[in-house]
């Protein structure tokens, strides 16, 4: 097995008789299945015992060319059933992107003779190779459309003999191959000027504890966040089960399924819409090829790009490294270090300890310096309040248009996209208003926060709390919410979750129904049936302010006289 890597196959053949009756007679001696990985060169730089399901190349060894390309390599295997290759070996295939696969059946009983001559071990040969995906959908397991390039397909040979096999052209079929991906393929190529791009595919798992509506929403939420970080979404998988796999999140089957579409459409990153164990992304990284991504660390990634002032970039650190310290675990023993002199024998300290070390460090300092933002804007609120100026948080989920009411309201010039999490840093501007028993000129404070999401990161919430306090102790609060978004109720409910978890409970709430241009009239109709006290505006054409206005004054005096 050891000298097959100093043999060399010419270039336009698939193999020569020479070496495929030579890997034939080590499989027959050994009585295991062999394969052999040979590149375009024709240099064996892989030999392993067993299946091509047992023994195929990690993915992260392999070249990526870009999605209309092959990986470049080739497999010869041994097979000692007189049968045709069997769905594994053509899925392993097709997952490797493999130029060709082919298979060796050879006979149990070794060496044979024939009609007076030699036939050798090969009894009959198959040739397996990859065909470009069609654009004709196709019907899957669940009787959902999928596109029919969401995984590849392949042709198999009839039962050849070693003598046709070899006088296949191997240069042909591969650029017949290359070149009909190219004219068929539906989705872009890998371009040089999209590489900075993550090239994304998004999974999402229904469990049993969710509804068809929340599971829809929430891809479509996480495929605007992955948007707003810069990604490109290329496609969105689904799987239904009662609930996550333990060590892959999803079932074994349905994670080939995922490494043959990676491969397919030629991403580079899979993102899950739900948060992943350390453990879990290192079996999925290591299957599919690509690297993955949780929820979390997508929306982490929004909050570094955002985060412009100081006190944002300290607690978007914060809150990284807090989630990186557990996901240290599982380099294995490669990173240790041997110790040298007394008291230092053995194994010594890790790299991976020095790290963790290292990390606990500056997280402690990150948090010092959070307690001082804080006291610092605790200082800050207590000055106001010596003034007597009542405040007001205006909060709500992202994007719900608050960075836009408060630049309306009082020209604050706060940076506004239709982005998520557009702007983190909050910001306070006077807003006048007229005291509406004396009719006298009088002013609040308006204070823009963080926009909320569905199950904002625990790690996004305890870093924040400098920047969420601004809601605790605020006299009132103003509760936007985008009325043009089909999930407007689970947006309400997501807000009022996050802050019945304050520390300190906030004061009275007025819910402000923004981009009311942007609705019909049956979403109108059944938000002022669900709260008749709720005031409904459109803060970009300016709509319904001056009612906001009237009752935002009825909402800080009840703030400050209860009674």
């Amino acid at each position: 097995m050891q000298r097959l890597y100093q043999q060399r196959l010419p270039g336009d053949s698939l193999t020569t008789p020479e070496f495929a009756q030579r890997l034939a007679a080590i499989s027959a001696d050994i009585k295991q299945p062999l394969c052999t990985y040979i590149n375009r060169r024709g240099q064996v730089i892989r030999v392993g015992v067993g299946t091509p399901t047992q023994t195929k190349i990690p993915l992260q060894e392999l070249p990526r060319y870009g999605a209309e390309r092959l990986c470049g390599i080739r497999c010869i295997a041994t097979q000692l059933k007189l049968e045709s290759p069997k769905e594994a070996a053509l899925t392993a295939m097709a997952i490797q992107r493999l130029d060709a696969l082919v298979v060796l059946n050879i006979s149990e009983s070794g060496f044979e003779r024939r009609g007076g001559g030699a036939t050798g071990y090969i009894k009959e040969t198959y040739l397996a190779h990859l065909i470009a995906p069609t654009e004709q959908p196709v019907q899957t397991q669940d009787n959902s459309l999928q596109p029919a390039s969401f995984g590849l397909s392949w042709n198999l040979s009839p039962p050849l003999s070693l003598d046709i096999l070899t006088k296949q052209d191997f240069s042909d079929l591969v650029e017949g191959i290359e070149a009909e991906f190219r004219r068929e393929f539906v989705f872009k190529p890998v371009d040089a000027r999209d590489i900075e791009q993550d090239r994304v595919l998004i999974f999402g798992l229904m469990t049993d504890d969710m509804t068809k509506a929340r599971f829809e929403d929430g891809l479509a939420e996480i495929a605007r966040l992955v948007e707003t970080a810069g990604g490109e979404v290329l496609q969105t998988m689904r799987q239904k089960r009662s609930r996550p796999h333990p060590q892959t999140v999803v079932g074994a089957g349905k994670v080939q399924e995922v490494a043959l579409t990676v491969q397919t459409i030629g991403a580079n990153l899979v993102v899950f819409d739900r948060d992943l164990s350390p453990a879990q992304i290192r079996n999925l990284e290591s299957q599919i090829g690509v690297s993955v991504v949780d929820r979390t660390e997508v929306i982490l990634d929004i909050f570094a790009q955002r985060a412009q002032s100081r006190a944002g970039k300290l607690q978007v650190e914060l809150a990284q490294l807090e989630y990186m310290l557990p996901r240290l675990t599982g380099r294995g023993k490669a990173m240790s270090r041997l110790g040298g002199g007394i008291g230092t024998r053995g194994p010594g300290e890790t790299k991976l300890e020095t790290e963790r070390r290292a990390i606990g460090r500056r997280i402690n300092r990150l948090q010092q310096e959070v307690n001082q933002l804080q006291a610092h804007r605790s200082r800050m609120r207590q000055r106001r309040q010596q003034h007597e100026v009542p405040s007001v948080a205006v909060v709500g989920y992202t994007n719900a248009g608050k960075s836009t009411l408060l630049n309306t309201l009082t020209n604050a010039e706060v940076y506004t996209a239709d982005q998520l999490f557009a702007t983190l840093d909050p910001t306070t501007r006077r807003l006048p208003i007229a005291n509406a028993s004396t009719g006298e000129q009088t002013s609040i404070l308006l204070t823009d926060t963080v926009g909320f999401i569905h199950e904002l990161p625990p790690s996004l919430l305890d870093s924040f709390r400098a920047t969420l306090e601004e809601v605790t102790e605020a006299d009132a609060l103003l509760h936007v919410v985008d009325l043009s978004h089909p999930a407007w109720q689970s947006h309400i409910r997501s807000v009022m979750s996050i802050l019945s978890e304050m520390p300190v409970t906030p004061g009275p709430i007025l819910v402000a129904f923004n981009k009311i241009d942007q609705v019909d009239s049956d979403s109108l109709i059944l938000a002022q049936e669900e709260f008749p006290q709720g005031v409904f505006i459109s803060a970009s054409e300016r709509l319904g302010l001056e009612t906001l206005r009237q009752k935002l004054t009825q909402l800080v005096q009840y703030a400050l006289n209860p009674s």
